[in-house]
């Protein structure tokens, strides 16, 4: 009964992160909302800029619990400039916790808030933030033949019209690779053989749509595109074998040691234009991100394992920048509840900000 009590509050470690992230949604929304009304009349870009501010505090109470809480070690390799810029993220795609890392990478530029994302076309029906996201400039996507490609276009010239900063976030395979799915990995592999592509073990073969029409689009307003690769240590299990990535859960509950995280920031001259030889460009990246990650997990010298090649640094978050974000917005709901009139504003903000928020994604994308 003891080990079981001790097993239970080791898997509760995430509970407090958790309600705090999701509590305070309501609080966020509540007040991106007044400043959306209030700001209905000035200028696109001056709405953006505080936007951006807002959003930069949420994520940098996110970013408290992901790094500062879990006391994670973030690894990187590669080049990471110092000053934001306009960029396109792309990565590989293996958990949920690849989301957070674009965060991670992004306030070391002092460029969190503006971070977006290209995301799968369900992903718009989450409670209050599927909303958010998209009024973010965020753009939802479906897969195949389904993509609207007029859509996204129109959506990025509107963010580049209001000189938005992009951040954009794209993971070009389109869903996660996970060892535990071997068909999807399988199904993949053919379709690369199939197409005359190298055959890639670690990564799932691109797709290019999305990254096309995001670079081509933008091409005169990106500074550069950023080729990241992530690696979680601890995700080989005791044969050898690749296990799955770390969840939110998992990440929260202090299972991943290190995140090891390369950058290979790119020109967009060194890019193609055509999609056929984009596409061929693509996959290539993925072919380099491939032996990155066979080297990350299968090195024959136990030595070179569990590291990248190359120099590395050890980056830690300070406190300053997560901390007065966590106070703030804890303290703000935390004064919401302790009054009925502050709780009942609360429910109907999860109840009524879920349903208008799915009502404006089904009309408008």
């Amino acid at each position: 009964m003891l080990l079981s009590l001790v097993l239970h509050t080791y898997s509760m470690r995430y509970v407090l992160p958790a309600a705090v992230m999701m509590g305070t949604a309501p609080t966020y929304v509540l007040a991106w909302g007044a400043w959306r009304l209030l700001s209905a009349v000035l200028p696109a870009r001056f709405y953006r800029e505080v936007d951006d501010r807002l959003y930069t505090i949420y994520q940098s109470m996110v970013l408290f619990f992901f790094e500062n809480y879990t006391g994670v070690q973030v690894i990187i390799y590669g080049d990471l400039p110092k000053n934001k810029e306009n960029v396109i993220y792309l990565s590989n795609h293996q958990c949920t916790v690849d989301w957070i890392i674009a965060d991670m990478l992004a306030i070391r530029q002092n460029a969190l808030g503006h971070v977006r994302y290209v995301l799968k076309d369900g992903l718009k029906w989450l409670p209050l933030y599927g909303w958010y996201f998209s009024q973010h400039g965020g753009v939802y996507v479906k897969r195949s033949a389904k993509f609207n490609e007029k859509e996204m276009r129109e959506k990025l010239r509107a963010q580049m019209k209001a000189e938005t900063p992009m951040y954009l976030v794209i993971f070009p395979e389109g869903t996660r690779y996970n060892p535990e799915i071997p068909k999807v990995i399988a199904d993949s592999q053919s379709f690369a053989e199939k197409e005359g592509l190298a055959i890639l073990k670690h990564v799932l073969t691109p797709r290019v749509k999305a990254t096309h029409v995001a670079i081509d689009s933008m091409k005169d307003y990106l500074d550069a595109v950023y080729d990241v690769t992530v690696a979680y240590e601890g995700t080989v299990d005791h044969k050898g074998q690749r296990k799955l990535a770390p969840s939110m859960t998992e990440f929260l509950c202090k299972e991943c040691p290190r995140v090891h995280i390369f950058i290979d920031r790119i020109d967009l001259k060194d890019i193609p234009e055509e999609q056929m030889y984009m596409r061929r460009w693509l996959h290539e990246r993925f072919e380099i991100k491939d032996k990155l990650l066979i080297e990350f997990y299968d090195a024959k010298d136990s030595k070179r394992r569990n590291k990248f090649p190359g120099k590395s640094v050890h980056s830690k978050l300070s406190l300053k920048k997560t901390l007065p974000s966590l106070l703030f917005l804890g303290g703000l709901t935390a004064s919401m509840l302790l009054t009925e009139s502050g709780r009942k504003l609360y429910v109907k903000t999860w109840i009524y900000g879920t349903l208008i928020g799915c009502l404006w994604v089904s009309i408008k994308p």
